[in-house]
């Protein structure tokens, strides 16, 4: 059953315990503002399973990187609108136009940065330049198949500013496609990322690594092509990893 989402901010708002995330995500999934398309994917993104591996609570401060069409956003400002806030930052013009100009998400608050993020001329991979968040104290920062697209200096640069944004003790989510450990790279897995790079990266500068899940293990997923060929896209191996600033 599908329900609006003035309906949605009731059932949350009658949901007095922080920490019951199992109903407020699900009333936020059954929010009949969400497009269909977002919908047909919950089965493979496993939303509530992927938010409580993490550790989403509904009063955290959360930051969402590169949110690009909202498809977490309109599960994450919901459950966190009542107790919680909710930032999003990088690669934001299409949920600013599209998501939170729609009623229920004006809590939802755009960080600007001067990050500049490009894609330089004859690059597989996006850039950017040293920038800051301009925040601090945030409990959670989240990404979803994000890290993949930038190269090795710019991963640093924004690992860097999680770092500096979050809190001690705050924890940083990332979801992305497996690529094969120490693989060389080729046009097939331009999309998808080693997690055992991911990880040395995250320890190298100061985060500690805190657990991973096979929620999105896929084991018909031979990491050979490219993650939107017809055979593979919607069915991707992902790793999902945590990390905790000290």
């Amino acid at each position: 059953m599908r329900v609006s989402f003035p309906i949605v901010l009731m059932i949350l708002a009658g949901i007095a315990q922080a920490g019951e995330i199992d109903a407020k995500v699900e009333a936020a999934l059954a929010a009949e503002s969400r497009p269909e398309a977002h919908v047909e994917r919950d089965r493979n993104r496993r939303p509530l399973e992927t938010l409580k591996f993490l550790g989403l609570e509904d009063d955290m401060t959360v930051l969402e990187l590169l949110p690009g069409g909202g498809w977490y956003t309109r599960v994450l400002a919901p459950v966190l609108a009542e107790n919680g806030k909710l930032y999003v930052a990088l690669g934001t013009r299409t949920v600013s136009e599209k998501v939170l100009t729609e009623p229920g998400f004006d809590k939802v608050q755009v960080i600007e940065t001067d990050a500049n993020v490009r894609r330089p001329e004859g690059s597989r991979y996006y850039a950017l330049d040293d920038f800051s968040f301009g925040k601090s104290g945030v409990d959670m920062v989240l990404t979803f198949r994000n890290v993949h697209n930038f190269d090795a200096e710019s991963r640093d640069r924004l690992n860097r500013a999680v770092l500096d944004v979050l809190k001690p003790g705050g924890f940083y989510g990332v979801v992305d496609h497996t690529k094969r450990h120490m693989e060389p790279e080729t046009p097939e897995n331009r999309r998808r990322i080693d997690p055992v790079l991911v990880i040395k990266e995250m320890l190298d500068i100061g985060f500690e690594f805190v657990d991973y899940s096979d929620l999105h293990y896929r084991p018909d997923d031979e990491l050979e092509y490219e993650v939107g060929r017809r055979s593979v896209t919607g069915n991707t191996d992902r790793f999902t990893l945590l990390f905790r600033k000290p």
